[in-house]
């Protein structure tokens, strides 16, 4: 009998060995379901067209061949003058999409695509995980290391975005649009030129923040997957933001404003506010913001959003630097 039990056991695990392809291009994916934008064939076909940027699809498969897993890595090549700099390294946003049991599919995915890249990138960042401790141990176990970071969304499903912003900060915005400050979705190449123009002087100074290259903005937004913003004051462009759309969710990837020369309009706040007014708007469900950096005891970029009204949430992110010394410094350091 104990024999039996064991054969059994046995040939459950053969019958649910898993398989892991990393794929270079899109025509070659096997046929998949996607609903997670930011892991499916169509971000993975807009990175192959953008410069500075290389997609890698890593796809776990079992014994019938069917997709059970696929995670999708962007490889970015940055380089800068000044500061000086010249790498590349591996973003991953969010776990991937899956069909049933995810830790183990998704701890083979890691496991290949580290493999297929270590030594070919400075190092690897995973973010945007949906659950706080979802692949602990199979991120420690390939030598990640972990770092706090604060996470904030709002809910639009229970509540009207009035309800829900700091009636100070709504009075503010309100005057900004009494005196002309108005935001609108970028429609004409010239608007397209003004949002990049912005976008990019904003952050050309913050090495940390990699900002894609403009055909990716222009490929989601002709695809329908985001939506530009752009605010304007007499003709002048003091704020835009880019919103993404992946499920029943809109995520605000990335915003520049304005804010020392035209304080007194409040650019940043008249932008976000529009723009989770159009998500709201448009049925999503929950507006996300991807960037809100570490949980500072003072962080003032995370003490505005939350005046909006959303809920702040602890997580993690994710690393792995491929000089082994360094990162193993770097755990040190961020130990726990």
């Amino acid at each position: 009998m104990r024999f039996y039990f064991a054969f059994c056991s046995l040939i459950r695990i053969f019958a649910n060995e898993m398989k892991v392809k990393i794929y270079e291009h899109t025509a070659e994916l096997p046929e998949m379901r996607a609903e997670d934008f930011f892991h499916s064939p169509t971000l993975m076909a807009l990175l192959e067209r953008t410069p500075r940027q290389k997609p890698l699809m890593a796809v776990a498969t079992n014994n019938d061949g069917h997709v059970v897993g696929h995670m999708l890595v962007s490889v970015r090549y940055r380089r800068s003058w000044f500061p000086p700099y010249l790498y590349t390294h591996a973003r991953i946003l969010g776990e991937g999409e899956y069909e049933g049991e995810k830790e183990n599919a998704f701890r083979l995915m890691l496991d290949g695509v580290k493999r297929r890249l270590n030594n070919k990138v400075l190092y690897f960042e995973l973010s945007n995980l949906s659950e706080k401790m979802f692949g602990y141990g199979a991120l420690r176990q390939a030598g990640f290391f972990a770092v706090k970071w604060m996470s904030v969304h709002n809910s639009l499903h229970s509540r009207t975005p009035e309800e829900r912003i700091a009636p100070r900060l709504l009075k503010r915005i309100e005057n900004a649009i009494s005196k002309g400050v108005e935001t609108k979705v970028v429609e004409t190449d010239e608007e397209f030129r003004q949002f990049s123009k912005l976008l990019y002087h904003h952050h050309w100074l913050k090495p940390r923040r990699f900002i894609p290259n403009e055909k990716l903005f222009r490929n989601m937004m002709e695809g329908g997957h985001c939506k530009l913003f752009v605010t304007k004051y007499r003709e002048h462009v003091i704020g835009c933001s880019v919103l993404v759309y992946s499920r029943r969710d809109a995520y605000l990837w990335y915003s520049a404003a304005k804010r020392k020369s035209f304080a007194p309009l409040h650019p940043n706040a008249v932008t976000y506010w529009n723009t989770i007014k159009d998500a709201y708007a448009d049925g999503y469900e929950h507006i996300r913001f991807m960037d809100v950096g570490l949980p500072f005891r003072k962080n003032i970029y995370r003490d505005f959003i939350l005046r909006f009204g959303g809920k702040e949430v602890s997580t993690y992110r994710w690393f792995y630097i491929s000089i082994r010394w360094v990162n193993a410094i770097a755990s040190w350091l961020w130990r726990e």
